[in-house]
């Protein structure tokens, strides 16, 4: 339920701000609304203004639509064609429809205005290992550098690094760094090499398919949370325990701890491990799970208590008012980018079409976020209103998008598409829409 309230609130938003765009410019430039519905199918709440517009809250929050006068649709009573949208002049029909994907492309704008505001922060991207033989190991990149550049663009964090690499999923070429080693300010260049990177993983993990680990604070083996009824409990295992060796082998690391009991399902495992200073002993054995792909792997039932990072590795940035609409308009403009580029590496086909997703992942990802803090929810709402606002501008009949196609054929030409021209880009454009439709919610489908 809490998932699907968060997901009927993030819908109403991006909707009722692309419909009000579209209301707000038909206002103006003096055309009869006759109905502004938030949703679709029977609705549940209907009222009226003091110019006859009925706002209507529908039973299926999946869309919505303004309904305007006009000939092509109804009946128009004589004296009313003025209002009708179809009178209009060419531009000002440009404007009503582009003005719905533009109210998202502000909305992602003040959104991320507001995140900037509360501040940001994140993590040094500073390298941990370097896989033999990988991207990074052939760029020249070694552990303890910091990536400050990635095809010339500022990584402070990880999560920069992480969206850099994203634009050069299914790329082939170059891949620059700029890096440098601990305490210097030298920074040095160094160049990788993309060949189709990543095009055919459906949840690509970026910074891995580089063949970097990202640098982390030691984590010794000190358990912080045991599950009841689990292999650790049964052993007799408290919180505070710090796991010293397994079958006499050293665990220095919470890595190595994991590593070595996935590696041993339903085995019996000789531990070593210290409490309130004094070594003492005991048998686990990792209970048998089996993932998704039927690979079987080892569990114990226990959690680890995690360092802070350290301070120098910490990064803030706080902006006053002005800078944070600078930064947040800048962020829109590159989501728009990244878009568009994503779109079209899906359709030269260098990035799986698995990618994409439907309203399952979007509800999931809402409700996450939701969780997660009002900053986090506020950002994913603006990443999906640049989508829905980049989506309908495509040149798509039935879409924003195609209507602006046909109005600018017509302010370049003098003379409207041709009515049968029109009916059959909408027939394409359906085929289309409800083929994306079909394959992001398969795509949901084989995710749960």
């Amino acid at each position: 339920m809490y998932t699907i309230a968060v997901t009927i609130v993030t819908l109403g938003v991006l909707v009722a701000f692309h419909e009000y765009g579209h209301f707000w410019v038909a206002r103006r430039c003096g055309v009869k609304v006759l109905r502004f519905s938030i949703g679709f199918g029977t609705p549940l709440f209907s009222w009226r203004d003091r110019h006859d517009t009925e706002f209507v809250i529908a039973l299926i929050p999946l869309g919505g639509y303004v309904k305007m006068l006009d000939e092509r649709e109804d009946e128009v009573t004589p004296g009313m064609e003025h209002l009708a949208f179809n009178r209009k002049p060419v531009l000002q029909r440009i404007a009503v429809v582009a003005a719905g994907p533009l109210a998202n492309l502000l909305l992602a704008v003040v959104a991320y205005w507001f995140v900037f505001l509360s501040g940001e922060s994140g993590i040094a991207p500073i390298v941990g290992e370097v896989e033999q033989g990988s991207i990074a190991e052939l760029a020249g990149l070694e552990p303890g550098q910091e990536i400050v550049a990635i095809d010339g663009s500022e990584t402070p964090t990880w999560q920069a690094v992480n969206f850099r690499l994203l634009e050069r999923i299914g790329d082939s070429g170059r891949l620059t760094f700029s890096v440098r080693y601990p305490e210097s300010d030298v920074v040095y260049q160094s160049e990788g090499y993309l060949d189709n990177w990543l095009s055919e993983d459906e949840q690509p993990n970026l910074v891995a398919g580089l063949g970097i680990r990202m640098y982390r604070p030691p984590i010794p083996v000190v358990l912080d949370e045991i599950m009841a009824d689990s292999p650790a409990a049964a052993a007799g295992l408290q919180t505070g325990d710090e796991v010293v060796a397994a079958d006499g082998l050293p665990m220095t690391q919470w890595t190595d701890w994991v590593d070595y009991v996935r590696e041993r399902p339903g085995e019996e495992i000789a531990l070593q491990f210290e409490r309130d200073g004094k070594l003492e002993q005991t048998l686990i054995t990792p209970a048998r799970i089996t993932d998704e792909a039927g690979v079987a792997f080892g569990q114990v039932g226990v959690s680890v208590q995690v360092p802070e990072w350290p301070e120098h590795m910490l990064r803030e940035f706080h902006y006053g008012p002005i800078a944070a609409l600078g930064a947040a308009t800048r962020r829109t403009a590159d989501l728009v980018v990244f878009t568009l580029k994503s779109i079209k590496k899906m359709i030269m086909g260098l990035i799986s079409p698995k990618n994409l997703s439907g309203p399952i992942t979007i509800a999931k990802v809402a409700s996450a976020s939701a969780q997660s803090g009002p900053e986090a929810f506020i950002a994913f709402l603006a990443l999906l209103s640049v989508s829905l606002g980049v989506l309908n501008l495509l040149p798509i009949p039935v879409l924003d998008g195609g209507h602006l196609l046909y109005y600018t054929f017509e302010l370049l030409v003098g003379r409207p598409v041709p009515l049968k021209v029109q009916m059959l880009g909408y027939q394409v454009g359906l085929f289309i829409i409800l083929g994306v439709m079909v394959l992001a919610l398969y795509n949901d489908f084989t995710r749960l």
